[in-house]
């Protein structure tokens, strides 16, 4: 099956520094990706190319087969972007930013309304719908910019630390969401959370100083930590063993 994300040789450059140097890597159909590394290893510098938002320096993106730099429309039309920081509008509310974003879909009438009640449900909006995006929790925001994410039912979803701020009951519910949601779709996450490799990811990239480093299954690498200590194994792959 044909991959529905895919980098090849990835790079990006700010002025002298290579954020990203040449990453390549595929994430198919019924596959949930965690993307680890340390600050500054070029995770969400390289969510951003796949986004559509930031231009590579050299390399390709590829969403559901097409290219983004030759198609972007199309290409990004086939995505669910969940940036950095939930970024909303403050003064509108999830009703409303759920509506603008169903229209910038086409989706109106009753396909919008039914697309915004299932994301609505699946992320427990009721009780918060209509207050000002502006007075919402960090976790709430969250929450709502991922419910903007799904809300077209994408096959391809690309989420920048989409349990950030949310309480444990929060973080456990959304990993079930996201299994549900990954037979037909692939699934990258970046995260910081080590424990997301044994309870929601299949596969596992590393990266660290703008590179990948490790892209194994995730039963593979719980199954190399010495004594199941995962932070120990991060170390060693980032660190180079360094504490």
């Amino acid at each position: 099956m044909a991959p529905l994300i895919e980098a090849k040789g990835l790079t990006r450059r700010f002025g002298p520094v290579r954020a990203v140097d040449g990453v390549s890597f595929a994430v198919a159909a019924g596959e949930i990706v965690a993307l680890l590394g340390p600050n500054g290893a070029g995770k969400t510098t390289t969510l951003r190319m796949l986004g559509g938002l930031l231009a590579p320096s050299a390399g390709r993106v590829r969403l559901g087969g097409l290219d983004v730099e030759a198609r972007p429309v199309a290409a990004l039309a086939k995505l669910g972007y969940l940036p950095e920081g939930a970024p909303l509008y403050g003064e509108m509310t999830p009703r409303g930013l759920l509506r603008f974003v169903a229209r910038a879909h086409g989706l109106t009438g009753a396909r919008g309304a039914d697309a915004r009640d299932r994301v609505s449900g699946r992320l427990d909006l009721a009780a918060l719908i209509d207050r000002p995006c502006g007075t919402l929790s960090k976790g709430e925001r969250r929450r709502v910019a991922l419910a903007c994410a799904l809300l077209p039912d994408p096959p391809a979803l690309v989420l920048d630390e989409p349990t950030d701020g949310l309480d444990p009951n929060q973080k456990r519910q959304l990993r079930a969401s996201l299994r549900t949601l990954a037979p037909g779709r692939a699934i990258l996450v970046s995260t910081h959370l080590l424990e997301e490799v044994e309870t929601l990811a299949t596969r596992v990239l590393v990266m660290a100083a703008g590179r990948l480093v490790v892209d194994m299954p995730a039963a593979d690498m719980l199954a190399a930590a010495p004594a199941g200590r995962l932070d120990h194994l991060f170390a060693e792959l980032t660190l180079g063993g360094r504490p």
